[in-house]
């Protein structure tokens, strides 16, 4: 092996520019920011959002609308869903995961609403009923529980 045959491993990145290194590199002196002016300075970029000092589109628009941190946000489920489960089962926020009919429970967990009809009787344990789909399940011959 000679110096002559070296060659960069496989996978080799060539390293980043060195600035400021002297004017003979090539990226000496200003080191490629130019001569003054504030992005020439350390720390001298201006926020995603800034306009020149003029007052940013996101200030000029009027708020609209409310947000409740307090709402209460749940996974849905339909009483016609719970169909595909046999007779007799207990329905549990684990079991719809595995069913595939919730992706996760929500930070309130799941709600069970009336939509369409339930044909088997069930055992269901959900964080919140509506109250047609309560109805729904005890006319089917279920029973709907409240965890």
């Amino acid at each position: 092996m000679k110096l002559n045959n070296l060659k960069p491993a496989a996978g080799y990145k060539k390293d980043r520019k060195r600035v400021g290194r002297g004017t003979g590199s090539g990226r000496g002196y200003t080191s490629g920011r130019g001569a003054n002016g504030q992005n020439s300075r350390s720390g001298g970029s201006v926020r995603l959002t800034f306009e020149g000092g003029q007052t940013p589109l996101f200030r000029r628009f009027p708020k609209r609308g409310f947000n409740n941190k307090f709402k209460k946000e749940f996974n849905i489920v339909n009483v016609y869903q719970l169909n595909r489960f046999s007779a007799d089962d207990t329905i549990s926020p684990e079991v719809l995961i595995e069913a595939g009919l919730i992706d996760k429970v929500a930070k309130n967990g799941v709600k069970i609403l009336g939509k369409g009809e339930v044909t088997v009787a069930l055992n269901v344990k959900a964080h919140a009923f509506s109250a047609s789909a309560k109805d729904k399940i005890e006319a089917a011959g279920g029973k709907p529980e409240v965890i």
